[in-house]
């Protein structure tokens, strides 16, 4: 048998090595690319890191599992740095360069507003983590969410002040420009008024602002029974420590964005007491959560909290719709995504209904010596 010349063994290697190269490619599926948009930096980066750290972590343990429709998943995730128009800049960026299937909103509903009517036009899938504005879904068909929804947090906090606080006066502190907070205070209003109760001073403030000193004065000359702080958690956090410094007593009480350990890092003993509303309880006694809590901490070495759990669901709402639709394309995962019944969330069972918002149970809460405390539980 005739014997190679170097360079002739040399280049049946290369073309051996190029052929394997080759079967191993066509042998790796294309992962399946789920983009995300959350405040990793800036003044809410501790709430875009609670997101996206759910989410990451949901992608970890479908491809531990095998993926989804064989394929494995990637995430892709930028970060609108806290700033308006930034979230419709990631958003055009994971749909026009990453050609992602669907897209995880891990921000407040303000940027999620930005890029809901981007995602519908593109038929590309949205599931909203933590935006809770009604807008955001009544945007289109394409957008979904896996919280629940603002005029549910209205109610459940409304009816908690009466019911639980005693509370017939209430005073509204609201962010003027944040969707979220003008939202919520419209739908507490509403349900708080109609049962009787009285809105004694509605001060407003802009986000970023730090003294509300002002708003605060006025508040305590309408003599409150209780305030509600509808804005996000580093406003209220203030909000809270001032009050205390001018001797306002009255319970203070906020929504599901307090749900964070910055709030209790900035707030300090000025919130104690407080209330909230939540999605998402690590105490609770459903052995599928206990489980997931189990799982999160070995994993990072803490409790997931609700940003973390909402982020995981979002995913793993995705990737259920993915699995019954038997495809990535669009319009089958949108529809996939609102035939979705009971799902067994860790935030609770999830049902989509009409409107494409989550039908599911709220959390309330309280602070007590620097921790969150679980009170109940609200049925929709």
């Amino acid at each position: 048998m005739a014997r190679l010349s170097p360079l002739s063994a040399l280049l049946s290697q290369l073309a051996a090595f190029l052929a394997a190269s080759a079967l191993a490619t066509a042998a790796a599926p294309e992962p399946i690319k789920i983009g995300m948009f959350a405040s990793l930096t800036g003044k809410h980066a501790s709430f875009g890191e609670t997101n996206s750290r759910g989410a990451s972590f949901a992608v970890e343990e479908l491809n531990a599992a095998g993926g989804v429709l064989g394929r494995p998943l990637a995430l892709v995730i930028e970060d609108t740095r806290s700033m308006p128009g930034e979230a419709a800049t990631s958003a055009k960026k994971l749909l026009n360069r990453d050609h992602v299937v669907a897209i995880v909103s891990g921000t407040a509903s303000s940027p999620a507003l930005e890029v809901a009517p981007l995602c519908q036009a593109a038929g590309v899938p949205m599931v909203a983590a933590t935006a809770t504005n009604p807008r955001v879904t009544e945007t289109g068909d394409f957008i979904f969410r896996a919280c629940f929804a603002d005029p549910f947090q209205g109610t459940v906090l409304a009816r908690f002040a009466k019911d639980r606080l005693h509370a017939r006066r209430v005073a509204l502190v609201v962010a003027n420009g944040s969707a979220y907070s003008v939202g919520l205070a419209k739908y507490f209003r509403e349900r708080f008024t109609a049962d009787g109760g009285e809105i004694v001073a509605e001060p407003k403030y802009s986000e970023g602002e730090k003294d509300f000193r002002a708003q605060l004065t006025a508040i305590k000359a309408a003599k409150p029974d209780a305030i509600f702080a509808s804005g996000d958690y580093l406003e209220s956090a203030l909000i809270c420590v001032q009050a205390r410094a001018l001797g306002l007593t009255v319970p203070i009480f906020g929504g599901d964005t307090w749900d964070a350990t910055a709030f209790l890092e900035l707030g300090g003993r000025a919130v104690e007491g407080g209330y909230f509303t939540a999605h998402f309880s690590p105490e609770a006694r459903d052995p599928a959560v206990q489980s997931f809590v189990a799982r999160f901490e070995k994993r990072f070495g803490l409790k997931p909290d609700t940003g973390m759990s909402l982020g995981y669901d979002a995913v793993m709402l995705l990737a259920d719709a993915i699995k019954r639709a038997g495809t990535t394309d669009g319009h089958a995962v949108r529809d996939a995504l609102a035939a979705t019944q009971d799902f067994a969330g860790v935030t609770g069972r999830i049902t989509i209904d009409a409107q494409r918002n989550a039908a599911k149970s709220a959390a309330i809460f309280t602070i007590r010596d620097g921790k969150f405390v679980y009170l109940e539980s609200v049925e929709p």
